[in-house]
Parts: structure tokens; C-alpha cells; sequence
């Protein structure tokens, strides 16, 4: 069993929301709707202060709070660990999207399903990686293992100094290089 995760190169983002596009089209997603958004982060300290573009979507955390306040079980982990939503389980009541601190839930306009990124875990369950990383032009997402040390992912981790965004807070998978 895999404990997959992300990263997301900042430096080599450049904004061009394929993967967001990419995303949308794979999960019916309305125009307004967004699995993955783009937020404007300030890093480093004055006077050497910069912007980056960050990409946010579901972090797949370790501990993640969403499924803790879930009082149907829809919000769920699969054998990989991969938080999910069961459309089917979902009662609209919103207290995953209030519990995430990463705010990147959304409720689906056409059933109310408070729905998120499932990093294509149809697509991870066929041995192909998720669609935000394939349609990168850049190769700014880098997909893998979490626990195994000669996996690309987890060599780019270590290289770019890279951290996910809350920290140890909720044990994101998720990992940002700025």
C-alpha cells in the first residue's frame, strides 16, 4: 500500500491553470467550480520579499479534520489513504468544507455535494498518475510514493527544500517548493 502524495514546484508554476482545466474537465465541473485554485503567497522578509503562485487543492492529509467532523462517513480514506467524498453519503451539511484549513472544498451546483480534489484516484487505482501532474507543461507537479526514498517524488523533496503549506499541522501530503 502507497502513501501517495504531491508536489507542487512554485518556481516552476507558471500559471498557466492547465491542470486546473485538465481537472475540470475529467470531473464535470461547471465554469464556476474548482478543484484546484490559484492564491498569491508573499515569501521570504523584507526587503528580499517575493510573490509565487501557489495551486490549492485538497491536501490529502494525514489527519485530516474534514473527516473527523463528517457525520455521515461521506467524507472517507481509501486503502491508499486518499481523503474522498461518497457523493451518495454526503448530506450537504457543509461541516468539512468549515473544518478544512486549507479551504479548497466546494459544493457541486447540480446535487449540493460538498465535493474536493480525489488527486484521480481512478486514475492512481489504474496505474496512471493524476491529471494535474500528466497535463503540466512545465512539470511542475511531481507525483509518487510518500514512503519509498528512491521514488522522483520524494528525491524532489529533499532537493527543493519543499513543505507542505500548514506544516505538521494536518500531515498534508501535499508538499510546496518555493
Amino acid at each position: 500500500m502507497a502513501r501517495y502524495g504531491l508536489l507542487i514546484d512554485t518556481k516552476s508554476c507558471i500559471n498557466c491553470q492547465t491542470c486546473n482545466a485538465a481537472c475540470k474537465a475529467n470531473h464535470g465541473l461547471t465554469p464556476v467550480e474548482n478543484f484546484i485554485t490559484y492564491q498569491k503567497d508573499e515569501v521570504g522578509a523584507y526587503p528580499n520579499v517575493r510573490f509565487v503562485t501557489s495551486p490549492r487543492q485538497c491536501a490529502h492529509c494525514d489527519n485530516p479534520p474534514c473527516l473527523a467532523v463528517c457525520p455521515t462517513g461521506a467524507t472517507y480514506r481509501n486503502e491508499d489513504g486518499l481523503v474522498l467524498v461518497d457523493a451518495d453519503r454526503c448530506i450537504g451539511c457543509r461541516y468539512c468544507q468549515q473544518a478544512c484549513p486549507y479551504d479548497v472544498r466546494i459544493v457541486r451546483e447540480d446535487t449540493g455535494v460538498v465535493d474536493k480534489c480525489s488527486l484521480c484516484a481512478d486514475r492512481i487505482a489504474q496505474g496512471l498518475e493524476p491529471l494535474c501532474v500528466k497535463s503540466c507543461p512545465t512539470s511542475a507537479r511531481t507525483f509518487g510514493d510518500l514512503d519509498d526514498p528512491d521514488s522522483d517524488l520524494v528525491k524532489q523533496i529533499a532537493l527543493k527544500h519543499a513543505e507542505p503549506i500548514g506544516g505538521e499541522l494536518t500531515g498534508a501530503r501535499v508538499y510546496y517548493a518555493r
